[in-house]
């Protein structure tokens, strides 16, 4: 007898909620002691669940209406105190990920990028005035570096860490009060993301071509790592970067005169000297720029001008003895510019097409995809402590809860995620206002029993309002929110 549409979504949550639960219990190895799993699952419930707010006290009124004062305790605890490792939760949320990611679609990519998330004081762990992507200018925010693994379809953060500025790193009183490991030193974002690399590597993530802006790209030592690492890359590079021109390189080192030490260094006169990238893109001829596109985009397919040239970087290059190798120069300006847009070196095999080399080094927009969902849908910005462990636990938790509906995504249809993801619809006291919610008070709503009550018709049960488990049909750029990251 075939299945009536209500038993199928009857049966699609069911399917769900055990998806759910068997996804905790394999996190659950990774924190540790078994009385972290009741947290660990009720964090994660909570950061799928809608709401304005995903930092402790709203989750905690969500998952547990009728023990919001108990549970807000337990949460805390397991956020901000617990010893359980990141790196550990983060690799079981790999385990269980990549190879329903991978089923179809091997990986392509590991992206390289950092988020900034304004903020207010001085007191939050790595808060400094520095670029902040998220506002697109010098701000007073806090700012960490991550590493995604991708193919066209998905991708997973995989690594995730708080960029500490000098101002901190050298603060001895600032670092023991927001509880910074002693043996962590400073380190720039490109040595950040290098190290998660290495790490990831020695892990054993199927590797792909290395994605990076020109924050990274632009870092010589970080180029030469990946070298080294055997890793190819499409990283970003800014205009006045020196390359030599095709059929052009540095001077060999002087003729050895016999006495004293033998001359090594590259040499340069006046007529042997690289040029910038913009100054080259500029003297390319008209033929050698082609319309490439590279995916669909929400209304259209996206495309724009190109042009590729194989060159030598010219960086430092004076204190080396043999040139560098040759590398792609990819550059992006669009018919309708006045000057060139972007600009790419590449380790790829000379042979590569072109149109190859411009869909992977645009395949970095699957990392603005990741950091939308997981700071509009999954609060990676709500957190309210100041401490390191509680930054990179929560952080984790968000990357997990993401995990779980990359993976779920192509098995459950929107109906199942937004009607039953997590069983029962839980409920919230009427008129509950977190700490920190739009025209919230400085305390807790007077009218929420915080410690609950076991009588049957307690006030709180009376004055509850049901909320869906899901958005259904909020809009987010466009899209409903359980549609993300389908192009």
């Amino acid at each position: 007898m075939a299945l009536s549409s209500g038993d199928t979504s009857r049966e699609s949550a069911m399917n769900l909620k055990r998806a759910f639960e068997q996804y905790v219990e394999h996190l659950a190895g990774a924190v540790g002691h078994a009385d972290r799993r009741a947290p660990l699952a009720d964090y994660c419930r909570g950061l799928l669940l809608p709401g304005e707010r995903k930092s402790i006290e709203p989750m905690a009124a969500r998952v547990a209406p009728r023990q919001v004062s108990a549970t807000h305790q337990s949460l805390h605890h397991f956020v901000a105190q617990s010893a359980w490792e990141d790196a550990a939760v983060l690799g079981a949320v790999r385990e269980y990920v990549l190879p329903r990611l991978t089923a179809e679609r091997p990986i392509e990519a590991w992206i390289v990028d950092d988020t900034g998330f304004p903020k207010k004081g001085t007191h939050s762990v790595g808060v400094a005035r520095q670029h902040c992507g998220e506002r697109g200018k010098q701000d007073n925010c806090q700012v960490a570096v991550s590493l995604s693994v991708a193919n066209e379809a998905a991708s997973l953060p995989v690594a995730y860490q708080l960029y500490l500025p000098k101002t901190w790193a050298e603060d001895s009183e600032r670092r023991a009060r927001a509880g910074v490991p002693k043996e962590l030193e400073f380190r720039t974002k490109p040595a950040i993301a290098l190290a998660q690399i290495r790490a990831a590597k020695a892990a054993g993530v199927p590797t792909g071509v290395v994605l990076a802006d020109a924050g990274y790209g632009q870092d010589g030592e970080f180029r030469a790592g990946l070298r080294a690492l055997e890793l190819a890359y499409v990283v970003g590079i800014q205009k006045p970067t020196t390359v030599w021109a095709p059929g052009t390189g540095p001077l060999p080192a002087k003729t050895w005169s016999g006495r004293g030490r033998r001359p090594r260094r590259l040499r340069r006169d006046a007529e042997h000297q690289p040029v910038s990238v913009e100054a080259l893109a500029r003297a390319l001829p008209a033929e050698a720029w082609q319309q490439v596109g590279w995916r669909e985009g929400t209304n259209s397919a996206l495309s724009s001008r190109f042009a590729a040239v194989r060159v030598r970087p010219a960086h430092r290059d004076q204190l080396k003895s043999e040139p560098a190798p040759e590398e792609w120069l990819l550059i992006e300006w669009p018919a309708e510019d006045a000057e060139p847009f972007k600009y790419w070196l590449s380790t790829l095999a000379p042979e590569t097409p072109l149109a190859e080399l411009v869909r992977l080094g645009k395949l970095r927009w699957r990392i603005e995809r990741d950091y939308q969902e997981l700071k509009q849908e999954l609060g990676l910005g709500h957190f309210e402590g100041r401490g390191w462990r509680g930054f990179h636990h929560h952080a984790s938790l968000c990357i997990a809860a993401y995990g779980f509906l990359a993976a779920h995504r192509a098995a459950f249809s929107p109906g199942a995620l937004r009607n039953a993801l997590l069983g029962e619809t839980p409920t919230v006291p009427a008129g509950f206002r977190p700490r920190g919610a739009a025209g919230a008070g400085r305390a807790t709503c007077p009218r929420l029993d915080r410690h609950g009550a076991s009588a049957a018709g307690a006030r709180v049960a009376q004055a509850s309002t049901r909320v869906p488990l899901l958005p259904a049909g909020r809009a987010l750029s466009g899209r409903a929110s359980w549609h993300l990251m389908t192009q």
